[in-house]
């Protein structure tokens, strides 16, 4: 007996393998997948620039690192004993100015060479939400806890989302021809804007999207995890305490529903090697000095040496 109605969702033509080299950016649901592809060893790098939940923060971002811009004096602020970057997370804010500077030039340093090598990019969007700089008339990616007073809330359009996604994508095609996008539109429920407002951020976006895709082009795929939750996972035991986020179980089931469709059946081997080394690292013996748990570690440091002789990115 089925009880959900399963969304239909197509394989890949360019699935993720471990030859794959992945560059996440977005809200905290694109922290949830890379997370993911982290225990099992995949070669992918997630929000260096720290989490991003609108289109044109991460079109900025994207546009300074093809760019070589030079973070200076004039990019950061301080407040709250701290200084910030509007256009950063505030994971990377920091006690001294020259530190964030520094910080902020050297990822995106490393920004562009992940994005030249990057067979996919994978982008999740959170909101339509911005916020507006009244002082520099400029859209920020993160108000650092700035009154409220100093900004003007916006919601984007669907005409400016679409053309944000054009503008991530030829930004990105310009240095990696040869990079496949994914995109999705992240389950979490911005339920601060408000019930109804939250709905039509969710819309802008998924319209948007889809109208900038293109089948004939096949410039990127879309990867339904907000529709999961909405539909297949139609139920508030699907979320955390909060009921605004996705549960582990909700996390793990998109996963494997994103693995059905968008990683090699080839790799599923190697996966569930992988799978069984790290529940192994994991383990905490009740004896470390038995014999059991002496020939347990030797037996796993042979695993791990195998793997790692077959690819030798992997760290465990």
């Amino acid at each position: 007996m089925q009880f959900t109605t399963q969304i239909p969702i197509p394989k890949s033509n360019s699935p993720i393998d471990y030859n794959s080299k992945m560059v996440s950016l977005g809200s905290c649901f694109a922290v949830n997948m890379a997370e993911k592809l982290d225990f099992f060893k995949f070669q992918n790098t997630c929000n260096p620039f720290g989490i991003l939940f609108h289109p044109l923060a991460i079109e900025k971002l994207i546009r300074f690192v093809v760019s070589g811009k030079q973070f200076t004096e004039e990019d950061v602020f301080f407040h709250n004993e701290r200084w910030h970057s509007f256009d950063a997370h505030s994971d990377l804010s920091a006690a001294n100015k020259e530190d964030l500077l520094t910080s902020l030039n050297t990822i995106r340093e490393a920004t562009k060479k992940q994005l030249l090598e990057a067979s996919h990019i994978i982008v999740t969007y959170g909101t339509s939400w911005v916020y507006r700089a009244l002082e520099s008339n400029e859209i920020v990616a993160n108000c650092h806890k700035v009154p409220q007073k100093q900004f003007a809330k916006e919601l984007l359009s669907i005409a400016t989302i679409k053309e944000s996604i054009a503008n991530t994508i030829q930004l990105i095609q310009s240095v990696n021809p040869e990079a496949k996008f994914i995109f999705t539109v992240s389950p979490v429920r911005h339920i601060k804007d408000g019930f109804v407002e939250n709905q039509l951020s969710k819309a802008h976006l998924i319209s948007a999207l889809h109208g900038a895709f293109d089948s004939r082009l096949s410039t990127f795929t879309y990867f339904p995890s907000y529709e999961i939750m909405m539909d297949e996972l139609r139920d508030y035991r699907f979320y955390n305490e909060d009921m605004l986020h996705p549960s582990s179980v909700a996390v793990d089931y998109i996963w494997e529903r994103f693995k059905e469709t968008n990683i090699a059946e080839t790799a599923y081997e190697t996966m569930d090697a992988v799978a069984t080394i790290q529940k192994s690292v994991q383990h905490r013996p009740f004896n470390p000095a038995s014999e059991s748990h002496k020939k347990f570690e030797t037996n796993l440091q042979g695993k791990i040496a195998k793997m790692v002789s077959q690819y030798s990115f992997m760290k465990f």
